[in-house]
C-alpha cells in the first residue's frame, strides 16, 4: 500500500491534520473519567450541588469541543479519501490505455474493470479510515492504560494481561484471512466476466435456448465467491465475540478486586468507575482496531492487485520522432516475424512495400493473419522481427500519438457509442464541420440512411450502436475512418455486413475520392479486393501470392482456390 502513498501527494494537510484533530477529540474523552470520579468522589458523596454542576458543565464543554475536532477530522477524511480515490482512479484509466492490446488481453476486461472500480473503493475507505481511526484508537487504548497506572498501579495489571491476548487474537485472525480476501477479489473478476458475456450475448443465448447453462455457470461463479466470502466472514466474526469475551472478563476482574480494595480503603467509588470507564475505552477502541485489521486485510489484497496493473510498463512504448510526409513509400515491411507470447508464429517473412494513393487488397482464409497483419502498422502490437516502417521511420521509433493520427480505421467489428451520430465521427477529428461529415457520410454510402433520420447528424446512438443495423454500423465506422483525413485507411473486413450493390457503391465512391491515401482493404470476399492495385495472399500467416486479380488467379493456387470457391472467374 505504500506504493500508493503518492497519490495523496495533494492532500498533505488534510493526512496531517485529520488525525491531530482526532488525537484532540481522543485526549477529551480520556480526561472525562477522571472528571467524573471528582464528580462522585468529591461532588456526589458530599452531596455538593454547585461542584457536580461546574463538573458537569466542564465536561459539556469537553463533549461539545470533542464534536467540533471530529466533524474537522471527518472532512479532511472525506476530502482526501475521495481525492486520493479520483487520483489514482484518473491514473490507473490512462496507464491502462496506454498497455498494449496484449497486456490488455492478459489482465482481460472483467479484471480490470474490478480493479479500476471495486479495489480502487476499498483502497478508498481504507484511507478514510486510516485517517479518521488508525491513530485515535491505539492512542485511545495505550492513553487509557497510562491513565489507569495513575490512578492504582496494582488493579491496571488486569490492562497488562488482557491487551495482549487481544493483540494475539487479532494477528492469528489478520494472517488467516488475508488469502481469502485476496481470493474474493479473483472470482468477482469471474463474475464480472461472465455477467459481461452474459449481458452482451443475451440475443445468442435466447436463440440457442442456452439459458439454462448460463444460468448453471453463473450459479457456480456466484458460489464460488460466495463461499470464499463466508469463510473470510466466519474468521472476521470471531474478531469481536473474542474481544468482548476478554474486555468482559478484565471488567469482571476490575469490579471484583476493586471492590476489595474499596472496602479496604486503598481506593474510592469513583476510581472503580473511572477503571471501568477506561476499560470500556480499551474495549471500543480495540473493537474499531479488529475492524480496521479486516478491513486493511481486503485494501491489502486490493493494493497488490491496483499495483499489479500500474507496475505493468506499457509493451508499446512511444518514440519521439514525427512521420515525415517525404518520400512515396508510406508503408514498409521488411522480413517482418511476429508471435503472440511465446508461441507460433502468426506471421513469417513478410515483406512488401506501399505507395500513396495504393490500394492494396488483403485476402486470405480464415486464420491467415490479415488482421494481425493490419495491427502492426498502427502498432497495436510490436513485430517480433524484421521492422515496420510508416513514411520511410520504423514505427517503434514514432511518436505514438503522431503515427495514430495518420491511421484511419474501420475493424472487423463496428464500435460506436453512446451519442449522437456527429459525436461518434467527430471522435476522428473534433474540428470538422458538417460539410467534412456530409463528404465522409458520402463516401462511406451512408449518407441514403442518415438524411432520411429525423434528426440526421444528431440522432441518438444507443450504446454499442444497438438501435443501428449491422450494415449501417459498419458505414458510419468508414465514415468516421474516412472524416480522420489519414495517410493510411485501413478497412479489416469493414463491409462484411453490406450487401454487394451498397459495397460496390462505396467502393467506387471511395477510391474516387480518397486521394493520395493508401487504402487497405482486408476481407475473405474476391469480389471487395479484386480491383485493389495490388493483391496480398496470406496463407497460414505467410505471403502466398502478390499481384493484381489477373496474375494472382494465374500464378498462385491459394489465390485461385479462393476464387473458384466463390465462382469468381479471371
Amino acid at each position: 500500500m505504500l506504493k500508493l502513498a503518492r497519490f495523496l501527494g495533494k492532500f498533505k494537510k488534510q493526512v496531517i491534520f485529520g488525525p491531530v484533530f482526532k488525537l484532540i477529540e481522543a485526549v477529551f474523552e480520556l480526561i472525562v473519567p477522571l472528571i467524573m470520579a471528582r464528580m462522585i468522589d468529591v461532588g456526589i458523596t458530599s452531596k455538593d450541588v454547585p461542584y457536580v454542576t461546574a463538573m458537569g458543565l466542564f465536561m459539556l464543554l469537553l463533549g461539545v469541543l470533542g464534536i467540533a475536532s471530529s466533524v474537522v477530522c471527518q472532512r479532511f477524511a472525506a476530502e482526501a479519501s475521495q481525492g486520493f480515490g479520483t487520483e489514482l482512479r484518473s491514473a490507473m484509466f490512462l496507464h491502462i490505455n496506454r498497455l498494449s492490446h496484449a497486456q490488455t488481453e492478459k489482465f482481460g476486461v472483467s479484471s480490470l474493470t474490478t480493479r479500476l472500480i471495486s479495489d480502487v473503493n476499498t483502497l478508498q475507505l481504507a484511507v478514510a479510515m486510516l485517517i479518521r481511526l488508525v491513530v485515535r484508537a491505539p492512542f485511545l487504548a495505550v492513553g487509557a492504560v497510562i491513565m489507569a497506572f495513575f490512578i492504582d498501579r496494582q488493579l491496571s495489571v488486569v490492562f497488562l494481561v488482557s491487551i495482549p491476548i487481544i493483540a494475539v487474537i487479532l494477528f492469528v485472525i489478520m494472517k488467516k484471512t488475508v488469502p481469502f480476501y485476496r481470493r474474493i477479489q479473483e472470482r468477482l473478476d469471474r463474475l464480472s466476466l461472465l455477467t459481461g458475456e452474459s449481458l452482451s450475448g443475451a440475443r445468442v443465448i435466447r436463440a440457442f435456448s442456452r439459458r439454462q447453462s448460463v444460468r448453471e455457470r453463473f450459479a457456480e461463479a456466484s458460489d464460488a465467491l460466495c463461499e470464499s466470502a463466508l469463510s473470510a466472514g466466519r474468521l472476521s466474526s470471531l474478531l469481536n465475540p473474542l474481544t468482548y469475551l476478554v474486555m468482559n472478563a478484565a471488567i469482571l476482574a476490575i469490579l471484583w478486586f476493586g471492590g476489595i480494595r474499596v472496602s479496604m480503603g486503598e481506593l474510592t467509588t469513583g476510581e472503580v468507575i473511572a477503571f471501568v470507564n477506561y476499560m470500556i475505552q480499551i474495549l471500543f477502541a480495540l473493537i474499531v482496531i479488529a475492524n480496521l485489521v479486516a478491513l486493511f486485510t481486503r485494501a491489502s489484497a486490493s493494493a497488490v492487485r491496483v499495483g499489479e496493473v500500474l507496475d505493468e510498463m506499457p509493451g508499446v512504448m512511444g518514440g519521439g520522432v514525427l512521420p515525415r510526409d517525404g518520400g512515396d513509400a508510406v508503408v514498409a515491411f521488411d522480413r517482418v516475424n511476429f508471435s503472440y507470447g511465446e508461441g507460433e508464429l502468426a506471421l513469417k517473412e513478410i515483406t512488401f512495400t506501399v505507395k500513396r494513393g495504393e490500394k492494396i487488397g488483403v485476402i486470405g482464409t480464415t486464420g491467415s493473419g490479415k488482421t494481425t497483419l493490419m495491427n502492426l502498422i498502427p502498432r497495436f502490437y510490436d513485430a517480433t522481427g524484421g521492422s515496420v516502417s510508416v513514411c520511410g521511420t520504423d514505427v517503434r521509433a514514432l511518436n505514438i500519438k503522431a503515427l495514430r493520427k495518420r491511421v484511419g480505421l474501420a475493424g472487423q467489428r463496428p464500435e460506436l457509442f453512446g451519442g449522437t451520430i456527429r459525436d461518434n465521427l467527430k471522435i476522428a477529428n473534433p474540428d470538422a464541420d458538417d460539410i467534412q461529415i456530409k463528404n465522409a457520410l458520402d463516401i462511406a454510402a451512408a449518407s441514403e440512411f442518415v438524411d432520411k433520420l429525423p434528426d440526421k447528424y444528431d440522432h441518438v446512438v444507443a450504446r454499442g450502436g444497438m438501435n443501428l443495423s449491422g450494415g449501417q454500423k459498419q458505414r458510419l465506422c468508414i465514415a468516421r475512418a474516412v472524416l480522420a483525413r489519414p495517410d493510411i485507411l485501413i478497412l479489416d473486413d469493414a463491409t462484411s455486413a453490406l450487401d454487394r450493390v451498397t459495397e460496390a457503391a462505396l467502393w467506387r465512391r471511395l477510391f474516387a475520392r480518397i486521394g493520395n491515401t493508401a487504402v487497405f482493404v482486408v476481407s475473405q470476399r474476391v469480389h471487395s479486393v479484386r480491383d485493389a492495385d495490388k493483391i496480398i495472399v496470406l496463407a497460414e500467416g505467410e505471403v502466398a501470392g502478390m499481384g493484381s486479380h489477373e496474375a494472382l488467379y494465374d500464378g498462385c493456387e491459394e489465390y485461385r482456390s479462393i476464387c473458384i470457391s466463390q465462382e469468381v472467374g479471371k
